[in-house]
């Protein structure tokens, strides 16, 4: 029987208001007609191999929900185009999932958690290999999807897939990641241990900024603890996560572990209210990070929201130019700019800024399909349009406009968001815009007369990404790392993130919540801790006893072979005695066990790792030795020494 039959023969979850239609398995989301699966006549279709999931032969495809296990239509009359940046064209269209849809899915969340919370960890690490493999696989397709919907370069495109890849590593690791803590005799006859357990029903709610590192970064460690999982992609890319779960079911991903739900404000207002959720993730720009992190708190859930990745990189005198010019270019154009940066110069500039708009011309702005391109378009017109009024405000309140990429026109895609590369100087902190992301290709560039006022500078900042110095000294880098109050810190490099081996830290404005994103801080944010204490000792008051019963005894309990007591005589010999009833004349016959030497003691000796003694003084006892009735001898009246088939009984 596999796990979906398993779960359809589970009682519904306690407190569940579901549709009762929906209580009889996975199996009837295709019986719903809100919930059925695709078929290529919908719509207008195009050809298309046989292997192809059905929603895709759709033309435009109508993004479908993964519910149960199943990837099915949403019966919503409304839904959302998805558009190329670079040419407007409808790529995909996304439908605002029904009420019903929802609960659909949380319901089915709910209903393979009790069986996934049982699965092996080891069985659930073996799936993240599995989809590990996968999506290395599907890499260029990935990278594609994201092209075509958010506007990356493809080589951004690559990176953000690559770099989810690396959170699936993590994952796979999670059996060490998940270990508890264990001290023996913690008081007389006391042990004590803890243990990580899963929270149940978790939710992640996606931008589109990063479309497939994000959902990475979220489902793939909460699974592996244990939880079952409620993804809402992006309405603008929700592309790759949707292809993400056809991995995930690929890699053998039992049905109802994971969920996707497409929607906008409804689906997020259901999710933090939810009580079945337990825990909610969120990578994001402020305003909705600030209202999700509210509405889901106020509701008791275990809550982290990475928002506002506002960063600061103060650039020293003694820096390496080049290197550092380099990497500055990166940090401010690069991944589809939606990394914001602020550059402060300590001492003189002008050469600096000088060669940063030079090396700024020299890219070239075009469709992310493009050989050779270095940026893309934004994502949406919306965007594009904010991008320009930030820039003009800064120019308004006094800040030198140096290269401006607002009015950039790219051949063959006339319709593009495109936006060119933009330095502005001389700007000052209390400028409108500066405190927040501008998330397009636009660089700041402040003035600091000395190293302490840049870090002032920094540490006034209400957000607390990251921040990077880029320096020759190493004093200089030192007092930076201690008196910088940024979660993350970065030297002779722009981009501070840190591998999944250590957790996502910002701090400040740019995170809220409970704990920070993967490594051990993911872990323990989608796991609760249990402490067990426990005592085992004898309560006859006679020591630390063990009944020690054969299961081959014919008596069948009414004589037992008992270890009588851990008590070890006072001598220079540990022994133990094991007193065995001879049932023949019902005598005791002692057997001290001694490790040593076996002729030590009188009596027969049993050695702990023989299966028969030499020929020697005393009596040989086998392992497979004469029927214990037969009254020829001593025998152990034990199957064998290696205890399979003796019960212990504290």
């Amino acid at each position: 029987m596999d796990l979906s039959d398993a779960l359809q023969m589970l009682p519904p979850p306690p407190g569940s208001f579901i549709d009762p239609k929906l209580r009889q398995g996975n199996t009837t989301v295709r019986r719903l007609k809100t919930l059925r699966p695709l078929t290529a006549a919908e719509g207008n279709s195009e050809p298309s191999t046989s292997t192809e999931s059905s929603w895709k032969k759709r033309y435009p495809p109508r993004v479908p929900n993964l519910i149960g296990g199943r990837f099915v239509n949403s019966q919503s009359s409304t839904s959302i185009d998805v558009l190329n940046p670079a040419t407007q064209q409808v790529v995909s269209q996304v439908p605002l999932s029904t009420v019903e849809e929802y609960k659909a899915a949380v319901f089915s969340a709910k209903r393979a958690f009790s069986s996934w919370r049982n699965t092996p960890v080891a069985t659930r690490q073996r799936i993240m290999f599995k989809l590990h493999e996968l999506i290395q696989r599907d890499i260029d397709k990935l990278a594609s999807i994201i092209t075509m919907e958010q506007g990356k370069t493809l080589k951004d495109a690559f990176n953000d897939v690559s770099r989810g890849i690396e959170l699936v590593e993590n994952a796979c690791g999670m059996a060490m990641l998940q270990m508890g803590d264990f001290v023996s005799n913690i008081s007389n006859g006391i042990d004590s241990y803890s243990i990580r357990e899963p929270l149940g029903v978790c939710a992640g709610i996606c931008s589109f900024s990063f479309p497939a590192m994000i959902p990475l970064l979220m489902f793939p460690i909460a699974i592996t603890c244990g939880n079952t999982f409620i993804l809402k992609p992006s309405e603008k890319a929700p592309g790759a996560c949707v292809h993400l779960a056809e991995l995930a079911m690929e890699a053998g991903l039992p049905k109802g572990v994971l969920n996707i739900v497409h929607g906008t404000n409804d689906i997020v207002n259901a999710i933090c209210d939810d009580e079945d959720i337990k825990a909610v993730s969120h990578v994001g720009s402020d305003a909705p990070g600030t209202y999700i992190h509210a509405r889901a708190s106020v509701n008791s859930k275990c809550v982290q929201i990475n928002v506002g990745a506002k960063s600061h990189a103060v650039v020293m005198p003694d820096a390496n130019m080049e290197a550092t010019l380099s990497s500055l270019v990166t940090a401010g154009f690069g991944s589809s700019v939606q990394m914001c940066t602020a550059l402060i110069f300590v001492g003189g500039s002008k050469s600096w800024e000088d060669k940063l708009v030079e090396r700024a011309k020299a890219l070239r702005v075009d469709a992310g399909t493009e050989p050779g391109v270095d940026i893309g378009p934004v994502i949406s017109k919306q965007v594009k349009e904010r991008i320009s009024r930030v820039v003009q405000t800064f120019v308004d309140n006094g800040a030198q406009l140096v290269l401006d990429g607002r009015k950039i026109v790219v051949p063959k895609y006339e319709l593009g968001n495109f936006v060119g590369p933009t330095i502005l100087t001389d700007v000052m902190e209390d400028m409108e815009g500066y405190m927040g992301e501008i998330l397009g290709p636009v660089l700041l560039c402040m003035q600091a007369a000395t190293f302490e006022e840049a870090i002032s500078i920094v540490n006034r900042n209400k957000h607390g990404n990251g921040a990077s110095i880029f320096t020759s000294s190493c004093a200089a880098a030192r007092k930076f790392q201690n008196e910088v109050e940024s979660g993350q810190i970065g030297i002779n490099l722009a981009v501070p993130t840190p591998l999944p081996l250590f957790s996502c830290s910002g701090s400040k404005a740019s995170f809220t919540g409970d704990t920070n994103f993967y490594g051990k801080d993911g872990v323990k944010f989608y796991t609760k801790m249990k402490t067990v204490t426990q005592q085992w000792k004898d309560f006859s008051g006679n020591g630390t006893s063990a009944n020690i019963m054969s299961n081959d005894h014919p008596n069948n309990g009414e004589e037992q072979n008992t270890l009588q007591s851990l008590d070890f005589p006072s001598n220079d010999v540990v022994s133990l005695g094991l007193h065995l009833r001879d049932f023949s004349n019902n005598e005791v016959v002692s057997l001290p066990l001694h490790p040593n030497d076996i002729h030590s003691r009188e009596g027969v000796s049993i050695p702990l790792h023989s299966k028969d003694f030499p020929s020697s003084e005393g009596e040989s006892l086998v392992e497979h030795s004469r029927d214990i009735l037969n009254s020829d001898g001593i025998s152990s009246g034990l199957a064998s020494l290696d205890g399979s088939h003796w019960t212990l009984n504290f």
